[in-house]
């Protein structure tokens, strides 16, 4: 100490602090206050400010009333340039936390309310928290009076060892930029590999993708690996599809009035169930002179991937009693046997293919 400590001293300290406490104080009344404003407006961006500054601005109104506390107390040099520094490693270190966090959200949000852009996935997140913490670490190190230097030499002659020891880890992180960047696949799609696995992407992080199945279970796929397989996006380059239903009548069957009456079916269910598409316009396609019917396309559309199970299900139930009512016949598989002494022939059909004539050879009948 220069001096002694006197009682004025502790009282210019005991101020200090103090206004520095009530500046915090008031300050997050403030910013809560703000928050709440910020919640009405249509735009994210402003509540990830606000929220960004409730961290930040109590903890520099502490630091900057402990420092003029310590300034007014009379401490040595070496004290007080400690005392600084202490301080400043301490805010920059919540800004740099804050910085993080707010740069993370509005990555979050930019990509939120962009189509085509991954909405939900980390990589690009996680990409740029680790920048700004690695930009808060050396700006800490600067503070202290370390030199940086000596450090991005040392990191970029160890970064060469590093890269080839995670050439897997790095393989994966690169290939998921790839796929988010190339757009083909973003978290939300319904995405069928070849190997067979099949459902909805939920995030792309820097090492792995992970889709959902229906059924609920999760299927963690590496980068690498998507990046290089067969795949079928249902998403891409619009979410709405068709499905098609085959159907069949028999040969009595008054085709004019069986489409007219598949079309009613079809532009009811559209308008009627959920994840149909109103706006559809219902077709029918005749195809085939089957065994024993006239074959025929229904074309139906679905909002996604996934709505096409209740609008089939939906669909043949209400066709199904339609016919009924309307007498139209299904005809079901038949089979004509021949029998000659001998000699038993069956033209057979199966699944509507063309009949093949099975000759079974026996003792007279």
């Amino acid at each position: 100490m220069t001096r002694s400590l006197t009682v004025d001293d502790l009282v210019h300290a005991g101020i200090a602090l103090a206004a520095g406490l009530l500046a915090a104080f008031l300050l997050r009344v403030l910013l809560r206050w703000l928050a709440r404003h910020a919640e009405r407006t249509a735009w994210r961006g402003d509540d990830i400010l606000v929220e960004a500054l409730r961290t930040v601005a109590p903890w520099a109104a502490m630091a900057g009333g402990t420092a003029s506390a310590a300034a007014a107390l009379p401490l040595t040099r070496a004290v007080q340039h400690t005392t600084n520094q202490v301080l400043t490693l301490t805010v920059i270190l919540v800004a740099t936390v804050a910085t993080a966090r707010v740069v993370a959200d509005l990555v979050r949000s930019v990509t939120q309310s962009r189509s085509g852009v991954a909405g939900s996935a980390t990589i690009f997140v996680n990409i740029t928290r680790i920048l700004v913490l690695a930009i808060g670490f050396l700006i800490g190190l600067q503070t202290l009076g370390i030199s940086i230097a000596p450090l991005l030499t040392a990191l970029g002659v160890g970064g060469l060892a590093v890269a080839l020891a995670l050439q897997d880890t790095l393989a994966n992180l690169f290939a998921g930029i790839h796929i988010l960047a190339s757009k083909t696949v973003q978290p939300g799609d319904y995405i069928r590999l070849s190997s067979g696995e099949e459902g909805y992407v939920e995030d792309i992080n820097w090492r792995q993708t992970t889709v959902r199945e229906l059924s609920n279970n999760l299927v963690v796929i590496p980068n690498g690996q998507l990046a290089k397989t067969n795949m079928t996006n249902f998403m891409r380059p619009q979410q709405q599809l068709t499905i098609l239903v085959q159907v069949g009548v028999s040969y009595d069957s008054d085709l004019e009035h069986v489409e007219r009456v598949t079309k009613e079916v079809v532009a009811d269910v559209m308008t009627e169930i959920t994840g149909a598409v109103p706006e559809h316009e219902p077709a029918v396609r005749f195809h085939t002179f089957g065994d024993s019917r006239i074959g025929f396309t229904v074309i139906l559309g679905v909002a996604e991937f996934s709505d096409q199970y209740r609008i089939k299900h939906e669909f043949i139930k209400r066709l199904h009693r339609r016919y009924r009512e309307e007498g139209i016949r299904i005809p079901s598989p038949a089979r004509t046997v021949a029998l000659q002494q001998g000699t038993v022939l069956i033209p057979s059909q199966r699944d509507g293919s063309a009949a093949v004539d099975d000759m079974i050879t026996g003792r007279p009948v």
